[in-house]
């Protein structure tokens, strides 16, 4: 261990480790606020747009194998600060930027920033966790759930009331960096145990977590940018009432996050994954077999629920498997499960092209069905 600290994670730790969860919940939701204003200023067509987005995923997913082994070397706080800092410079970048393969640079840059950011403070939640000797990484993630409500809004807040973006990413920026100075001082000065290579493909039992992630985030993202659609299409909601389908599921899950470490003691590890992954495969069978879109919102909701805890359970059991270390298992799951955001939009829009939308969402509901199948192993 590099620059171990003798002393053991406490409550000051703890209260860093959510910190760090907001704040990178808020800047990535600070960004999406901005997508619209990018697309009207670089005027480019809804297909350029789908790949200019393809690089905040594509800067995640490269950086993320390295910054477990960074956070070994150098300490979790090192990571957090300096990924937070680019986070902080990054955001004004992208709100004025007028040329394509700047804001294409910017945004690579932004995402890197996110995934080590969130690659290091998942390290540091589980040496707290650990530290604690009781469930607490549900509400580590709700925070960032939190952050992403309050960035959302506070956002659209700051531009409905007349900012401009740059002012209104001046606020973002402004906030992320008092969070940080108020974290810093209690963020671990050192990571996991890392041994053997920086990074490396998952194996045994990591690569089981790693594919369970894939499905959650690919559920996750379904919601986030086929939820909508399917309302006003298939419901025939009116567009200005489609998003309601993922505020429904993010309010669930936000809520369910924020209460699951009193659920994962209660119930258990195991009984969260099973009842939670079938809570989410009803959600979307609720959602797409019966004609009515409130039914559709309660689906949703099911969904934000049944899939709130299993994400931040699965972290707790890679912290304690023996097949890797650390600081390569938790880059590694990451990855995954955020290749399952990527994969989202186009995966389902290929099986909505093939067959349609609605059986799109039924394949989803039988791939949580089988993942309730792997609660066992925990």
């Amino acid at each position: 261990m590099t620059g171990a600290d003798p002393r053991s994670p406490g409550p000051a730790e703890q209260r860093a480790t959510r910190l760090a969860f907001l704040l990178t919940g808020f800047g990535s939701a600070a960004w999406a606020a901005l997508v619209p204003f990018a697309k009207a200023r670089t005027a480019i067509d809804d297909g350029t747009l789908g790949l200019l987005l393809l690089c905040l995923g594509i800067g995640s997913i490269v950086t993320m194998p390295v910054a477990g082994a960074l956070a070994g070397r150098f300490g979790c706080r090192s990571v957090i600060a300096g990924a937070g800092l680019v986070v902080a410079a990054a955001l004004p970048l992208l709100a004025t930027l007028g040329s394509l393969p700047g804001l294409a640079l910017a945004l690579m840059a932004f995402g890197a920033a996110i995934g080590a950011v969130d690659v290091a403070m998942n390290i540091q939640a589980i040496i707290v966790e650990r530290a604690s000797g009781r469930a607490m990484m549900s509400g580590f993630h709700g925070l960032y759930s939190l952050g992403g409500i309050g960035g959302a809004g506070g956002m659209a807040a700051l531009l409905s009331a007349g900012a401009s973006p740059l002012a209104a990413t001046l606020c973002a920026s402004l906030g992320i960096l008092l969070a940080l100075a108020a974290s810093a001082r209690h963020l671990l000065p050192y990571g996991a145990r890392s041994e053997g290579l920086a990074f490396a493909m998952p194996r045994g039992i990591v690569l089981v977590f790693g594919l369970l992630c894939f499905v959650l985030f690919l559920a996750e993202g379904a919601v986030l940018d086929w939820s909508g659609v399917f309302l006003s299409q298939v419901r025939h909601v009116a567009a200005s009432r489609a998003g309601l389908g993922y505020a429904a599921f993010a309010a669930a899950m936000t809520l369910c996050r924020l209460a699951g470490d009193r659920i994962v003691d209660r119930l258990g590890r195991r009984r969260v994954m099973l009842g939670g992954s079938l809570c989410a495969a009803l959600g979307f069978v609720v959602a797409t077999v019966v004609p009515s879109w409130p039914a559709a919102l309660v689906g949703y909701a099911l969904v934000g629920i049944g899939c709130a805890n299993i994400v931040p359970v699965l972290f707790t059991a890679v912290g304690q498997q023996k097949a890797m270390p650390e600081t390569v298992a938790v880059p590694a799951m990451t990855t995954l499960g955020y290749a399952g955001i990527l994969a989202g939009p186009a995966g389902i829009g290929a099986v909505a092209h093939l067959a349609s939308l609605p059986v799109a969402f039924l394949v989803l509901a039988a791939m949580l069905a089988a993942v309730s199948l792997a609660s066992r192993l925990l």
